[in-house]
């Protein structure tokens, strides 16, 4: 087998303890000894020049202490993965991942609540979803396990990076990607799984802010037989053309429709769409072309506490017009209210009610994602 030389900028290489999820804390060990070593801040990034940047954090990506890397074996588990400070990597000019595409990703975020705490939301839930995608892409994937410890790990490694609560949060983004020289269409022959951080503004400052979007009728997200239903690398290069001139112009986002009728409502460039009706909110059903948005499924079983009737089915594009209030979902934006939808030129805006459902939604899925109130689903884990 090919091996593939991974090289980082003054690497240094670490190896988790077995009992890290048990202990809740973080215990590194460097290559070059068998004692434990705890990872410390470079000297390039003091705590000082880090907290300075939290007013101006913005969606862009910031060079962080640690990655997390491991690699396949050759019977296709993953092993022997490990923190090593953040610098570009390496693979071959053949890499499955570079030349077909074989690669997925998964996104999730670490708060910081006022206690000091670190939160995680639904951890399992991201290692379960990358471990179905995997399989439809041919490729291996960690457990569920090494999913949620190398996570853990790497948001630990990170602390320093997480904001406070009302200045943002980080954003962690696992990828699993086909690697190995391939010149014809076959799975990789090893795969790296990767994940790195970055701290990123909070979506709402200054309260709820409703966007504007246009229903796009030529560019479809997603077809049946094809990979809308998970996070293919590749779904998302194929949608910035319409993305790109909707916001020229003036739109924040897309919505787009099924390509087979060219009626039903699909999702929004990365978020899942609901709309409200009197006591029921809709959402389209779930199938090869929706992604089982974490989020989506977490609006889904606030909304029915709450006393909603939700309905997952085929949901035609007229229903906009007639809808009391719409919004989208996903792991960056929480819960985001519609303020208008512009369909064939026809325009209809929201809001008469004041976005009493998403606010409402957002408030309670929010707090629970950033420790202000009590936990009662069991979504959370808390690093000390």
């Amino acid at each position: 087998m090919f091996n593939v030389q991974l090289s980082f900028t003054n690497t240094t290489i670490f190896q988790f303890s077995s009992s890290f999820m048990a202990q809740h804390h973080l215990q590194l060990a460097a290559t070059s000894s068998h004692g434990w070593l705890r990872a410390t801040p470079s000297d390039a990034h003091s705590e000082t020049s880090a907290d300075k940047r939290w007013d101006s954090l913005a969606f862009n990506p910031v060079k962080t202490d640690y990655i997390y890397v491991m690699k396949s074996c050759k019977d296709g588990s993953f092993s022997n993965g490990g923190l090593r400070q953040y610098g570009n990597i390496e693979i071959s000019p053949s890499a499955a991942v570079l030349n077909y595409g074989q690669g997925i990703i998964e996104n999730l975020k670490a708060y910081k609540n006022k206690n000091g705490s670190i939160i995680l939301f639904r951890v399992e839930e991201n290692g379960l979803r990358m471990r179905v995608g995997a399989d439809r892409m041919c490729m291996p994937a960690p457990t569920i396990e090494q999913f949620v410890e190398a996570v853990t790990s790497t948001v630990s490694a990170n602390e320093r990076w997480v904001p406070p609560s009302n200045k943002g949060f980080l954003h962690v983004q696992p990828l699993l990607m086909g690697n190995g020289p391939v010149l014809s269409l076959i799975p990789a022959p090893e795969f790296i799984f990767l994940i790195y951080v970055t701290p990123v503004r909070n979506y709402f400052e200054g309260g709820l802010k409703p966007i504007n979007v246009v229903v796009e009728n030529d560019i479809h997200r997603a077809t049946l037989g094809g990979v809308g239903n998970i996070k293919a690398i590749g779904n998302y290069a194929g949608i910035m053309k319409a993305q790109a001139k909707a916001k020229a112009n003036g739109f924040s986002d897309v919505l787009y429709l099924d390509s087979i009728h060219n009626r039903y409502l699909e999702e929004f460039s990365t978020a899942n769409v609901f709309i409200v009706k009197d006591n029921t909110i809709s959402t389209p059903v779930l199938g090869r072309t929706i992604l089982p948005g974490i989020t989506r499924k977490s609006i889904i079983e606030i909304a029915h506490r709450q006393g909603f009737k939700v309905e997952e089915r085929l949901v035609p594009v007229e229903e906009l017009f007639d809808a009391d209030e719409v919004f989208c979902c996903g792991n960056a934006v929480c819960v985001l209210p519609v303020g208008s939808i512009t369909l064939n030129g026809k325009r209809v805006d929201y809001g008469e009610s004041g976005f009493v459902v998403s606010q409402q939604l957002y408030s309670a899925l929010a707090n629970i994602q950033m420790g202000l109130i009590e936990d009662k689903m069991g979504w959370t884990t808390l690093l000390n």
